[in-house]
């Protein structure tokens, strides 16, 4: 540890050996739109072009144009192989390599990738997680090119890789993967925002996207710490660990200096990722001691949650390098704050042309249209969130994500909305047909309608709530940090739309009635804001009085992930899902299994590290102790002397023979997961009885910690994971 030095790495330079800006070599491993109108004909790149602005399907015909042109700036970047990136259900991404060598009939080799090489490949299913859409046998599955995000060259120290954006399909169709519905769910978003936009006469819009900005949490420890703890190695969290008389609480680590050796590597990180075509825009120290966070610019939904994939494995990878390892569990330490993943959500105009792409639909606007427009969207977001609380709390469930959720340092896990002291003023006015003097001197009266100008970032940040306006979009702060922001978005989307079309049919109503533009669209932002009064929440999150206000209110509170996963299997979920086109049942069935049975093998992981810990390091440490003090105890008889250790071993010997007990009462409670007779009771008792016995011997080796003498301890301890680690 005390020969540990920043790393010094050579960032790209120019033939004169100048270091080059970022904006010279920014994208240089990804085949991007630019790279596409160099290396591609006109015809082939107009086509290729529609396909990725407009979501239209890939013209076969240019294909192995595309692919011949890929393959020539792979081979002058020096690529070897070629794969189809995908994202399984498991979290993270999976890739098979193929070489482009290949021999013809002479038997001389030469490189070789075709169009079809480029379009579909062929991994074996069977292994990846499918909750029960094929069976084991059936192993076929297709990979399947995603042109809408850039096929990039990923570097390793021994050569370089093509990577190509797939999704991932069964033999029979059914989505295996967790792109494949982002895309739908996209596609269908697109579609209703289109129509209500539509329907109050802009009709120049033919596309509508979600945007999506990543604030990346995550903790450094030094490798040489973390090879010292299982616990860490097989959970990525600490199962005991005594509290440090310093955490947080000084609140000195928030915006502080960022150490020089976290300075380096986040350094190298961003190099790494800037090639890669990700545009990483902030890096800051975060709460806790050693936490940090990297944060992007705003991109296209499915795009950006590609990125955040690269994001992860570039933070391990280069943390390596550094001799750190990263940390993405979303509560690895006990006592100080976890780490999420707050996913910045908006909607943009795109391919309708220079004077319509790029409006973000949920940013106040200058102008009575703009802000009416912007009153439809807003009420869409309310009545999607209100509507489908319980899909969008199942969207963020995990072993990990229960231990942050509701601690007093991130959104509890009751959804709910923030919308700003002025926002929801103006709401509350629109209802009740009234503009008193302290908004009206910041809005611009419109005549009968008197429709408020709001203004951006009339907003304060509540980091209490799950779901916050924060001026020209919504924060949806429950995400984990290692999870993949596919499913959430996904599930973010399907509510919009779901409230895009309710309030699109609301609004057709008030036209049928012959009323005017203005009148009709402020009766339906009413009527919306009446039926959603009870997701509106502007106070603090984290406090028992709106536990019990939101109980009144009927918004579920589901603190475990069991519970909240049950939200996917109603038939609000189902319909809803299904009626979109997003998911069909038996893929929504799917994603249910899979995420119980991953919430399952998470906790019985944990279970068994935590045995294996108490039987091998824990208990054999206190008895060792115990023998010293009990050898010293009678030394000091012997000569006469006072022995004051007497009282440390008598707790020690006390605590020793409690968690022996609480080992033996956790087997046996073991025994009831074993004989559960579904994945679901399985999982109510892990979350239960389980996690409670595995609380209470943390709470019993966390004592003996702080009483054994640190050479006999043989964890390295919280001061030195949080405050050795990065310095």
């Amino acid at each position: 540890m005390n020969s540990r030095t920043p790393r010094r790495f050579d960032p790209p330079r120019d033939d004169h050996g100048k270091r080059l800006r970022i904006s010279d070599y920014y994208g240089v491993n990804t085949f991007d739109i630019h790279k596409m109108r160099e290396k591609l004909p006109k015809d082939a790149y107009t086509k290729l072009l529609s396909t990725i602005q407009t979501g239209k399907k890939l013209d076969p015909e240019i294909a192995n144009t595309v692919a011949h042109a890929i393959k020539e700036w792979a081979l002058s970047r020096g690529v070897t192989h070629f794969c189809h990136w995908f994202q399984p259900q498991t979290g993270s991404t999976a890739e098979k390599h193929d070489a482009f060598l290949t021999i013809d009939e002479h038997n001389r080799p030469f490189e070789k990738f075709s169009d079809s090489q480029l379009i579909q490949s062929e991994p074996d299913a069977s292994s990846f997680p499918s909750g029960g859409m094929r069976t084991t046998f059936e192993a076929r599955g297709y990979t399947a090119w995603d042109p809408s995000s850039p096929v990039f060259i990923m570097e390793h120290r021994n050569g370089k890789t093509l990577c190509i954006p797939s999704v991932f399909i069964s033999y029979h169709g059914d989505a295996l993967d967790e792109k494949t519905a982002l895309l739908r769910s996209m596609e269908t978003l697109s579609q209703r925002a289109c129509n209500l936009l539509h329907l109050i006469g802009e009709k120049g819009v033919k596309r509508v996207i979600p945007t999506l900005g990543i604030e990346q949490e995550y903790f450094l420890v030094d490798r040489a710490f973390y090879s010292l703890r299982p616990d860490l190695i097989m959970t990525g969290r600490t199962l005991v660990g005594g509290q440090p008389p310093k955490g947080q609480q000084l609140e000195d680590h928030y915006f502080g200096s960022i150490p020089a050796r976290v300075q380096a590597f986040m350094s190298e990180m961003e190099q790494e990722l800037y090639k890669l075509g990700v545009p990483v825009k902030t890096r800051h120290n975060e709460v806790a001691p050693s936490q940090f966070e990297t944060a992007p610019i705003f991109e296209e939904a499915n795009i950006a949650t590609d990125h955040n994939q690269l994001v992860m494995e570039i933070l391990r990878k280069v943390a390596a390098r550094h001799n750190f390892s990263v940390l993405l569990h979303e509560k690895p330490y006990a006592g100080v704050n976890g780490s999420g993943k707050h996913n910045n959500w908006s909607l943009m105009t795109a391919a309708s042309g220079p004077d319509i792409d790029g409006e973000n639909l949920l940013d106040p606007g200058t102008t009575p249209h703009q802000n009416l427009r912007f009153l439809l969207i807003l009420a869409s977001v309310l009545r999607g969130v209100h509507h489908n609380s319980g899909m969008l709390r199942a969207s963020v469930a995990s072993s990990g994500n229960d231990h942050r959720l509701g601690a007093n340092e991130a959104p509890p896990a009751i959804i709910s909305m923030f919308l700003g002291d002025l926002l929801s003023r103006i709401l509350n006015q629109i209802e009740t047909g009234t503009i008193d003097k302290s908004v009206d001197a910041a809005v611009l009266k419109l005549g009968i309608s008197k429709l408020p100008e709001v203004m951006r970032d009339n907003t304060d940040r509540n980091r209490t709530s799950p779901f916050a306006f924060t001026g020209n979009k919504f924060e949806f702060r429950a995400v984990g940090s290692s999870a993949s922001t596919a499913f959430p978005t996904t599930l973010v989307n399907a509510a919009v739309a779901d409230g895009i079309e309710y309030v699109t049919e609301v609004l057709a109503r008030k036209f049928n009635e012959k009323k005017e533009l203005e009148t009709a669209i402020l009766d339906t932002v009413r009527q919306i804001i009446q039926e959603t009064k009870a997701i509106r929440f502007e106070g603090n999150n984290y406090s028992e009085e709106w536990v019990k206000e939101a109980e009144k209110r009927g918004l579920p509170n589901l603190r475990k992930t069991p519970e909240a996963l049950a939200e996917l299997l109603t038939e609000r979920s189902l319909k809803t899902l299904a009626r979109l086109g997003i998911f069909t049942e038996a893929e929504v069935i799917s994603r249910f299994h899979v995420r119980t049975e991953r919430y399952i093998k998470n906790i019985l992981i944990e279970v068994d590290t935590l045995r294996s810990m108490v039987d091998t390091q824990i208990l054999p440490a206190g008895y060792a102790y115990q023998g010293m003090l009990s050898g010293s105890v009678a030394s000091a008889k012997a000569a006469g002397v006072p022995a004051p250790q007497f009282e440390v071993l008598k707790r020690i010997s006390t605590l020793i023979h409690s968690l022996q007990g609480k080992r033996s009462d956790l087997d046996v409670a073991l025994q009831k997961t074993d004989a559960a007779a579904t994945e679901e009771e399985k999982a109510r008792i892990l979350s239960g009885d389980i996690t409670t016995f595995m609380g209470e011997i943390r709470t019993i080796c966390d004592e003996l910690e702080s009483l054994t003498a640190d050479d006999y301890w043989p964890l390295p301890k919280y001061r030195e994971l949080l405050f050795l680690s990065v310095s």
